[in-house]
């Protein structure tokens, strides 16, 4: 069994990674970390509220009592070398300075954006690129660790370039149009989207959002070429705007193929995409990495963002579309907080255990 750390274990993904690692087959939680606010407590009482008393648990799964009894420490605390694997949940400039350190001797997968555009860094969504864990080794050799850094994409980033490989693969990708109208855990706990902000409204910008997304849908869809990734060369523009929904990315997405595709065509390509996980038997894997609706009112986030526990990418309204070349569209729905996130990582962790590079210590 491997022993794993959750870093920002209190937080929203923290929690994410709680539900998706409690009863997973290959991996056991043995550490958790957080704040010094939340230090030096039981798992349980660090998701208290001091002052009310409140039980601040955001997921729809409860956690085990096997994990709320597991102390929280902070990262300063912390040996590394006690676990076999760390996922951190936590902000850019503290994963900068934190997951190097552990590195050195750990994997570190973490959902911060801090090394995404390392150019010895892979940029893994499992299904599509998985071949990029290559750049693991140079990374290795390059740093000297004995762990590695691999984070994961964007949320936002993670159902397009999902919805982007079939098409590229068959047809060729020219560019690329997409509005996101993103959930509001997208943003966690945080004062960037407040109750009366969000009530009766529609955000219109998230700060770093869209660049973040142009960048790494190029890098995650190019081809590896020995210890460097060769962007795709297909141009991307999106505008990111945040909505009065709980959990599920919805995007809306205009696609120039380099050949004509008809509706039905782009249609087979979505259901019969199967990725580069097939066979592996991964415990986290979505049955399907693509679901297409027929339904015109679908997909919908609340309808079908759960779809394979959120790790499905729905898919629905494919159309043609005349003010592009060879264009065509679609809406698609993703699960930000599992497959754009915390379950999206275990599963990146789950490919990365079958490739031989993570496995189990001695401690």
């Amino acid at each position: 069994m491997v022993r794993v750390g959750i870093v920002g274990a209190t937080g929203v993904v923290g929690q994410q990674f709680v539900v998706a690692l409690q009863c997973h087959p290959w991996f056991k939680i043995t550490w958790l970390a957080a704040s010094e606010r939340s230090a030096d407590q039981f798992y349980a009482d660090a998701l208290r509220d001091r002052k009310t008393g409140a039980r601040r648990w955001f997921c729809a799964e409860e956690p085990s009592e096997e994990v709320l009894r597991l102390p929280v420490e902070t990262v300063n605390q912390f040996d590394p070398g006690r676990v076999d694997l760390i996922f951190t949940a936590i902000e850019s400039d503290q994963a900068r300075e934190i997951e190097p350190v552990f590195a050195q001797t750990t994997p570190v997968i973490s959902t911060a954006s801090a090394f995404r555009y390392e150019p010895d860094v892979p940029l893994i969504v499992p299904g599509v690129n998985s071949d990029h864990h290559r750049l693991i080794r140079y990374q290795q050799e390059r740093r000297g660790w004995k762990g590695f850094i691999a984070p994961n994409p964007n949320c936002t980033t993670v159902g397009l370039a999902i919805t982007l490989r079939p098409l590229h693969e068959r047809f060729g990708v020219e560019t690329v149009v997409m509005t996101s109208l993103q959930s509001m855990s997208g943003a966690g706990r945080s004062p960037g989207v407040l109750g009366l902000d969000i009530l009766d409204n529609v955000i219109p910008y998230i700060p770093g959002e869209e660049e973040k997304v142009e960048r790494e849908t190029q890098k995650i869809l190019g081809t590896l070429d020995g210890d460097a990734v060769q962007p795709a060369c297909f141009r991307v523009s999106c505008t990111c705007t945040r909505v009065n929904v709980s959990e599920g990315h919805t995007e809306a997405v205009f696609v120039a193929l380099d050949k004509p595709a008809s509706v039905d065509d782009v249609r087979d390509a979505f259901a019969t995409f199967a990725g580069d996980i097939g066979g592996r038997h991964l415990p986290s894997a979505p049955r399907q990495m693509i679901v297409v609706r027929d339904d015109p009112f679908r997909p919908q986030p609340r309808l079908d963002r759960t779809v394979d526990d959120g790790m499905a990418t729905v898919v629905g309204r494919v159309r043609s579309d005349s003010a592009l070349r060879n264009g065509i569209k679609y809406v698609l729905v993703s699960h930000n907080t599992k497959m754009g996130a915390a379950k999206g990582c275990v599963l990146a962790a789950e490919i990365l255990r079958s490739e031989g590079y993570i496995g189990e210590q001695d401690h």
